[in-house]
């Protein structure tokens, strides 16, 4: 049974990097965000579309150095929906919440813990790198 009380918590994908990359609906909930927990992909530009009164919590790993565990942040999205009744929660992740992003763990908490959610694509840098470079991922002459 969701708990109706708690904030919804919103998985959005922050894109490659580039805050013109950003989809609407992220920027829309970014800029309407009461907390904002964040990794260290997310570029500075995109940081900087979070309102002044949202709470900000910064959860970026790097390879060998997690200041923050997994289950960690994923307790912490729960505890914080709790503690923002109403309100706007958003995990915000470079690229998109489910490649490479930990997106899937996070919701299995929210579900156990009766926490609404929704999850906001991004674009993936798997996608968005060859792109720049004008490789195309699919080409029906060269991949298979």
């Amino acid at each position: 049974m969701p708990d109706t009380t708690a904030a919804k918590v919103y998985l959005v994908g922050a894109g490659p990097g580039d805050v013109r990359l950003l989809t609407l609906r992220a920027k829309e909930l970014i800029e309407r965000a009461d907390v904002v927990v964040y990794d260290r992909l997310v570029a500075a530009p995109t940081l900087a579309l979070i309102p002044q009164t949202a709470k900000v919590i910064d959860v970026g790993k790097e390879a060998g150095y997690h200041k923050v565990k997994q289950g960690a942040i994923s307790r912490l999205l729960a505890d914080e929906a709790v503690a923002c009744p109403g309100g706007t929660v958003v995990r915000l992740k470079g690229g998109d919440p489910f490649v490479f992003g930990r997106g899937g763990e996070e919701i299995e908490t929210l579900i156990e813990e009766g926490i609404d959610f929704e999850v906001v694509p991004g674009v993936t840098s798997a996608i968005a790198a060859p792109s720049y470079a004008g490789i195309p991922v699919t080409h029906r002459d060269c991949c298979s």
